[in-house]
C-alpha cells in the first residue's frame, strides 16, 4: 500500500502522475481530515484541498484510508538534505522524542536505534514501541485487583447477602446469595490496554505490527472488550503494585484520548492519529522547564494562573480568562512567564520585529499586568534561518516599566543534554530577579 509524506504547511500533489496521490484516494484523505476536531469551521484545519494538491497545515501525524496513508511531519531543521530519506528519519526521531518527553515515556536509545525510522511511518513506529513495551510487561504478569462479585451459589462463599437471600431465595434455601472478592485481571487498566490493541490493529498497515497485536490480543482474551467511549479512565489506579504499567497507560492515552491529538475511525473511512503542534510544543517545553528547575526553590505551573482580564460592570462577572503556558514562581511570586509559539520567526537583520505578531505581544502585556512578572519570554522553535546559535534572540523593556520581554528560540533537533544547557541559558536571570521580590 503506498505511503505519502509531507511537511506541515507544504503540499503533496494529487493526480495521475508519478508521486501523486490518485484523485479518489485524495478525496478519501480529505474526508477523513474534515472529520477531525482539528478541521476547524471550514474543514481545512488539517488538509487544505486545492486544485492540484493537498496542503498540510499546523497538524501532524498520520491519515490512513483504505489504499494509502498520508504522513504529515513537522518542519524541524535536522541538518540533513531537504527532502531526503535521512531528513525524514531524523524528523520522525525528534517528533517521537517530543511525544516521549510530553507524556513522560522512557524510550531507550537502543530501542530507538533498532526502529526502522527511514521506511516506517510515525504511526507504525509508535505501534512498534507500544508492542515492545507491552510484550515486556505481560511477561512479568498482568496487573490484577480484587473485585467485588455477587452470585447465587450452592455453598457459602465470602459473606451472605441477607436482604437478597430473604427476597430472592426465601423459597429456595439451596441457593445462597453470596458477596465475595476475587482477584481478577478484568479491571479498568487491562480493558483500556485491550481496547488500545484492537484499535491499533485496525489502524496498522504493517504486517509485523498486525501479527504482534494479534498475539497480544490473545493474551487479553479473558478481559472484557469495551468501546472507546465507554472506557472508565477514572477507575485506573496506578500504585506501587502496577507502577511499571504507567508508561503503557500513557501510551494508551496517546492513542485514544490525549488532549493534543485525536484518533478517529469510521466504517470504511479510515483512521487518523493527529497531533496539534502548538499544544505538543507547549507541553514539551513545559516538561523540560519543570525538569530544569526540579529540586530548586522555583515552582513551575503549566497552563495555570487563570486570572481574568476584565470584570463586567453590570454583574461583576469576570471575563476573558488567561492561561499562560508556563509560570515560574519563587516565594509565591511569579518571576517569569513563558509562552510557547509553534511558528517560525525571522532574524533581526531581516525584520526588526522578527515576524512576532502584535497579538502575541499584546498577550504578553496582559500577562505582565495581571501576574506582575518582571520577565516574559516568547519561545519559538529554532531553525536554520536564525543561524547556528539558539537561545535569546532579542530583549525589550516594556514602556514605562522595568519588565523585560525577550524572544528566544529552542532547537528541537539537538540531544537532550544540550537541550538542558540551552534551556538553562534561556532561563538564566531568574535568580537575579527573585531576591529583589518583596
Amino acid at each position: 500500500m503506498p505511503a505519502y509524506s509531507v511537511r506541515e504547511w507544504e503540499a503533496v500533489p494529487h493526480g495521475e502522475g508519478e508521486g501523486c496521490i490518485p484523485p479518489h484516494l485524495a478525496q478519501c484523505l480529505v474526508a477523513l481530515a474534515k472529520a477531525s476536531p482539528f478541521a476547524g469551521r471550514g474543514g481545512g484545519g488539517v488538509l487544505e484541498d486545492r486544485r492540484h494538491d493537498l496542503r498540510a497545515r499546523g497538524v501532524v501525524g498520520v491519515l490512513a484510508v483504505p489504499g494509502c496513508t498520508l504522513e504529515i511531519l513537522p518542519k524541524i531543521d535536522v541538518g540533513e538534505k531537504e527532502g531526503s530519506a535521512q531528513e525524514t528519519r531524523e524528523i520522525r526521531k525528534r517528533l517521537v522524542h517530543m511525544l516521549a518527553v510530553a507524556l513522560d515515556l522512557k524510550i531507550e536509545t537502543g530501542r530507538m536505534t533498532d526502529l526502522d525510522w527511514q521506511h516506517q511511518t510515525l504511526l507504525e513506529i509508535l505501534i512498534r514501541i507500544f508492542c515492545d513495551k507491552l510484550t515486556e510487561a505481560v511477561r512479568r504478569g498482568m496487573p490484577r485487583r480484587y473485585t467485588l462479585h455477587e452470585d447465587d451459589l450452592p455453598t457459602l462463599r465470602g459473606s451472605l447477602d441477607i436482604p437478597r437471600q430473604f427476597t430472592l431465595h426465601i423459597a429456595n434455601p439451596g441457593r445462597l446469595a453470596c458477596r465475595y472478592d476475587e482477584l481478577s485481571e478484568d479491571i479498568a487498566l487491562n480493558r483500556i490496554i485491550k481496547t488500545t490493541i484492537g484499535h491499533l490493529a485496525r489502524m496498522s498497515r504493517n504486517a509485523a505490527n498486525v501479527q504482534r497485536l494479534r498475539e497480544l490480543a490473545f493474551v487479553y482474551a479473558n478481559v472484557t472488550e469495551v468501546s472507546i467511549p465507554a472506557l472508565r479512565w477514572e477507575d485506573v489506579v496506578v500504585d506501587r503494585t502496577n507502577r511499571s504499567w504507567q508508561e503503557l497507560f500513557g501510551m494508551a492515552q496517546l492513542f485514544l484520548r490525549n488532549r493534543y491529538q485525536t484518533t478517529s475511525a469510521g466504517s470504511g473511512q479510515g483512521s487518523a492519529l493527529l497531533f496539534e503542534m502548538n499544544a505538543l510544543f507547549e507541553e514539551y517545553i513545559g516538561r523540560l522547564v519543570s525538569r530544569a528547575l526540579a529540586g530548586s526553590d522555583f515552582r513551575v505551573t503549566l497552563q495555570g494562573g487563570r486570572l481574568f482580564c476584565l470584570t463586567s460592570l453590570d454583574d461583576e462577572r469576570a471575563v476573558f480568562q488567561t492561561k499562560p503556558d508556563i509560570l515560574i514562581r519563587s516565594a509565591g511570586q511569579v518571576v517569569h512567564v513563558i509562552d510557547t509559539k509553534w511558528k517560525r520567526i525571522s532574524d533581526r537583520i531581516d525584520d526588526p520585529k522578527q515576524g512576532v505578531s502584535q497579538a502575541d505581544v499584546y498577550q504578553m502585556m496582559a500577562y505582565a499586568h495581571l501576574y506582575k512578572a518582571p520577565r516574559l519570554t516568547l519561545l519559538y522553535p529554532h531553525h536554520a534561518g536564525l543561524g547556528d546559535e539558539e537561545g535569546i534572540r532579542a530583549r525589550f523593556r516594556v514602556t514605562g516599566q522595568e519588565t523585560v520581554l525577550e524572544t528566544a528560540s529552542f532547537d528541537i533537533s539537538r540531544g537532550t543534554d544540550l537541550m538542558d544547557r540551552i534551556l538553562s541559558r534561556i532561563l538564566a536571570g531568574i535568580e537575579e530577579v527573585a531576591p529583589a521580590l518583596p
